[in-house]
């Protein structure tokens, strides 16, 4: 057996995956980073082999990235935090995955969010970006909302607005529906124009729709009315999830995610005025877990 880095401190990866990109990093268990790397998606709805694959690379490059022989892997102890475990029968497949690492305590994205930008058990937290959800955790009890999957949910997210961009789009193109500069937007971006979107978005996934969410955001912002009405409309959705977890009253309360600061300034005010920066990144709230989880193994 090689000999754990660092002496006989134990090493800990915190797994944060999403429907776009699952990002680990190596921890100290003072969460001092030693390696950080970056795989696919990894939301178990849309793909189970793909998930676990997109763990292993995102590791794999955590490894190269501190400087540590490919076989440390199996002395890591683990916590992931990925999307689309909150659904029982995904949680159960992950859970019985034949994983890497020394040991693996899984939970949902939203938890390893939470526990992150609070650096504590209590408190609440909304992601806001290729998917959306709401979660908070007061005197252990636990509230989720939303993080239904994309098509059918993620109201507010990236993929959702890219979605509702190209119905827009599309209803432009036919004269059904008002006139957008989306149309121009996403029509160079994809190098194509009505019949022929239906044929690029053929088969598209949660993070393709989410590429289009900038140009929403950007439109609305340029004072674009049909923009802007997607974004309000996704905007109102978040502050009624932010209301609700409020009321659980956790103390703390933070969004995260990559269209969480464009869409903020079009929440509801004394909502946004309740959110207060996430201390840490997910991973390290993965890693938060894995810790607690270990201790009570013992």
């Amino acid at each position: 057996m090689v000999k754990m880095p660092l002496g006989d401190q134990p090493l800990y990866i915190g797994i944060d995956g999403g429907g776009t990109k699952c990002r680990a990093s190596i921890m100290t268990g003072d969460l001092q980073v030693l390696g950080t790397g970056v795989g696919g998606p990894a939301n178990p709805f849309h793909g189970v082999q793909q998930a676990k694959d997109s763990i292993r690379t995102a590791a794999e490059l955590a490894l190269i990235d501190a400087g540590f022989p490919p076989v440390v892997m199996s002395q890591l102890i683990a916590g992931a935090g990925l999307a689309g475990v909150n659904v029982p029968s995904l949680y159960e497949v992950m859970s019985s995955w034949q994983h890497p690492f020394q040991s693996m305590h899984l939970t949902t994205d939203l938890h390893i969010a939470c526990l992150g930008a609070h650096n504590s058990d209590q408190g609440a937290v909304m992601i806001c970006g290729t998917g959306s959800c709401g979660y908070s955790y007061v005197n252990d009890a636990a509230l989720f909302l939303g993080g239904h999957g994309f098509p059918i949910g993620d109201k507010g997210s990236g993929a959702w607005m890219g979605l509702q961009a190209i119905k827009a789009v599309l209803l432009d193109y036919d004269k059904l529906g008002p006139s957008t500069i989306l149309s121009h937007s996403i029509s160079n971006f994809l190098q194509a124009e009505g019949l022929m979107i239906v044929d690029k978005m053929f088969g598209a996934k949660q993070g393709d729709y989410a590429k289009f969410a900038i140009f929403v955001v950007d439109a609305a912002d340029a004072g674009d009315e049909v923009a802007s009405g997607i974004v309000k409309e996704g905007a109102a959705y978040m502050s009624a999830v932010a209301r609700r977890l409020w009321a659980t009253q956790p103390g703390r309360m933070s969004i995260i995610g990559g269209l969480a600061p464009r869409l903020v300034p079009w929440m509801d005010k004394d909502m946004a005025e309740h959110l207060s920066p996430a201390l840490y990144q997910p991973e390290f709230g993965a890693v938060y877990f894995a810790k607690q989880q270990s201790n009570k193994c013992r």
